[in-house]
């Protein structure tokens, strides 16, 4: 896993490391997973245009790295801003607790292996916005993190059967990341922003406050832990009934299902036994099926971790954690 800092005003923060990778000759105008075409590329000059609006700073962020790393800013865009809008391989497992006791958020990241030496943990300390942790398959869009605020969120894939330009996933939980103090801004935010993907996004802050919201470009639905219930989970498909029509039963969710089941399972059945290292082995595959992936298949849990907010620690596995431990993080505070 690659490690970065990242501060200043946010285009010298993404200038400074496009030039950083292009002085070791990597270059940026080649996307590893999908084609970068003519129709991802006009997506993203139309997304460019809600940016310009709603979260300029990320274009800010965008055109420094292209300056940097000498490449197409248009290319950069269409690379980034279409990414969970036309297909992707991320699948990932999510769950968050608060029962008093104990304020934990937890996630798998599922991934293909060949891949696993480009992701990145990051740690963004950027002016005017709050700072974060935060983890990803690609760069500037976060997949997980926790802000210095004491929010934490964790993105879950649902394979796109709406698009539009917008907020994709990833983007709409960096905004989180830099924009919210709380679940409930977050839940305000996801209302108001326009929507380019389809995913659910796990939220939970330092005051116990926890949410699953379903959203798309239509709708957005926020689950709340049921009665007598202290938790909320979620992988990649949609479980509220508002959000049925949307989903892709015939796509290859990576036994999505199996993995929302042994959360559900699991939290249901040890409601008096949450603690950190019961977090830690849901995650490792203690309770059932969630990371026993074939890696012969190129399919892994390639990190893991767990944001215990109440005692303001961010735990990591950068690989399975079901054959890995989790390591503490000590070099973000969470206040």
């Amino acid at each position: 896993m690659y490690h970065g800092r990242f501060k200043g005003s946010h285009y010298e923060a993404g200038y400074k490391w496009g030039a950083l990778l292009n002085k070791r000759g990597q270059k940026l105008d080649n996307c590893p997973t999908y084609e970068v075409g003519e129709k991802r590329i006009q997506f993203g000059k139309e997304c460019k245009i809600i940016f310009e609006k709603y979260y300029p700073e990320i274009l800010e962020e965008v055109k420094g790295i292209a300056d940097g790393n000498e490449i197409s800013f248009e290319y950069l865009c269409g690379m980034l801003f279409s990414m969970y809008c036309f297909s992707f391989d991320n699948k990932c497992t999510c769950f968050a607790i608060n029962n008093g006791d104990q304020i934990l958020f937890g996630r798998n990241s599922d991934f293909l292996v060949n891949l696993e030496k480009l992701y990145m943990n990051c740690i963004y300390k950027l002016d005017n916005v709050y700072a974060f942790n935060g983890n990803t398959t690609a760069f500037v869009q976060m997949e997980d993190g926790v802000n210095e605020e004491g929010l934490a969120v964790g993105l879950t894939f649902i394979y796109p059967k709406l698009t539009k330009p917008g907020f994709n996933a990833g983007i709409l939980l960096r905004y989180i990341l830099e924009k919210c103090k709380t679940t409930q801004e977050a839940i305000t935010a996801i209302k108001t922003l326009p929507i380019a993907s389809q995913q659910t996004l796990t939220i939970a802050d330092k005051s116990g406050d926890i949410a699953v919201v379903e959203c798309n470009s239509k709708k957005v639905v926020v689950i709340t832990p049921q009665a007598g219930e202290d938790f909320v989970a979620t992988a990649n498909n949609f479980n509220s009934a508002e959000m049925q029509d949307y989903k892709n039963p015939q796509i290859d969710d990576w036994r999505s299902c199996d993995r929302y089941e042994t959360a559900k399972k699991a939290l249901i059945n040890n409601k008096y036994k949450y603690d950190l290292d019961f977090a830690m082995n849901l995650l490792g595959g203690k309770y059932g099926f969630m990371c026993q992936y074939d890696r012969k298949t190129n399919a892994d849990t390639v990190w893991s971790v767990v944001y215990d907010l109440k005692n303001k620690k961010i735990w990591r596995v950068e690989g399975n954690p079901g054959r890995k431990k989790f390591k503490e993080d000590v070099r973000f505070e969470i206040k």
